[in-house]
């Protein structure tokens, strides 16, 4: 069966191609009858509509915002903090007249998402520069804004307080009266050793943020604390095992980079007859909405995901206009004290 085209369409109501195209493009150029009489006649010859591709060009915009991810998509979606923020971001872009691509970094030399969707920008969410997502991101020159990642020059920053928020977590810890504290974290290859023989050196930004938070409250009250990580951002096998070996002869407390680091420490504390908090305080942070459901409720730091979604969309809107768009004021956390902290036995 011939395809059917704009071109068929206007032979069909004897009229011109551009008459028809004003039909589906720019209905204020047509009176409502003949405007009617096209599109009886586009539906009756099964006609799909303009090509979208086409459409954009003639637009010199998509409708398309994609968002860069470390991990794939499948990976992301196993955070339900990733997943809030997906959700915000897609939420904010609808109400603009936007739809969100997910994007991720292939391995496959010819394919490259971000190098060839068409897209009239992206958010980069919590990604190193040497991501070949990005690197294609920025040889298209599209307005790009970053979310919790390393600075970049000229590229809008979005991120949250997380050195004080690591702050307020520690030093909850040091007034209960710990002292034989340890930090579980990501992109930081450490096994049970103690901060002061480990650089902490990390290439995870908002690891980093945290552990300066962390490391600021217990240098103050004189504690070095030992660390417990992958080099992997995310958890692993290796951090498993490393906090299993931690739970061999367990501090009184610990302090996670992420709230389902916090649930494993809790889980294999469990696992091993440690009672939480009674003899393990953990928090965790980002506040995910397993926090409050878990037994005992987390102590953990809460990060506000619907503002950090809405203030990318809303720097990449004004990016899209052309105008100048700075990185905002860093995004609030507050600590959230709940059962799962508690001061050391005696």
């Amino acid at each position: 069966m011939a395809r059917v085209t704009l071109k068929t369409i206007a032979e069909h109501v004897g009229v011109s191609r551009m008459t028809v195209s004003n039909a589906f493009s720019r209905p204020d150029q047509l009176s409502e009858d003949l405007r009617a009489r096209i599109l009886s006649a586009a539906d009756e010859l099964g006609y799909a509509g303009p090509d979208p591709a086409a459409r954009a060009l003639a637009r010199g915009r998509t409708g398309v915002i994609g968002m860069v991810l470390t991990n794939s998509p499948r990976d992301a979606f196993t955070d339900d903090v990733a997943v809030g923020f997906v959700r915000a971001v897609a939420g904010s872009l609808a109400d603009a007249g936007y739809s969100l691509v997910l994007l991720h970094s292939s391995r496959d030399a010819g394919v490259d998402p971000a190098r060839d969707i068409a897209m009239d920008g992206a958010i980069v969410y919590s990604c190193a520069p040497a991501m070949s997502a990005y690197s294609a991101l920025r040889e298209r020159r599209l307005p790009i804004v970053n979310v919790e990642g390393s600075p970049l020059p000229g590229v809008p920053d979005i991120g949250i307080d997380n050195s004080s928020g690591a702050y307020q977590a520690a030093k909850h810890l040091v007034e209960l009266g710990h002292t034989r504290i340890a930090i579980v974290v990501a992109a930081l290859d450490a096994d049970n050793r103690p901060s002061s023989e480990i650089s902490l050196d990390t290439a995870s930004p908002t690891i980093s943020r945290r552990l300066h938070g962390w490391m600021r409250a217990l240098d103050e009250a004189g504690i070095i604390p030992s660390l417990v990580g992958t080099p992997r951002v995310a958890i692993d096998a290796i951090l498993q095992e490393r906090i299993d070996r931690m739970l061999d002869d367990p501090p009184t407390a610990v302090l996670a980079f992420s709230d389902l680091a916090a649930l494993e420490v809790m889980e294999r504390a469990r696992d091993r007859g440690i009672r939480v908090p009674e003899q393990l305080s953990v928090v965790g942070f980002d506040d995910n909405p397993l926090a409050a459901r878990v037994s005992p409720a987390l102590t953990t730091v809460r990060q506000d995901i619907d503002a950090k979604g809405e203030a990318a969309v809303q720097a990449l809107l004004t990016l899209l206009r052309d105008e100048e768009a700075g990185s905002p004021p860093l995004l609030p956390t507050a600590l959230v004290v709940r059962a799962s902290t508690a001061p050391p036995r005696a």
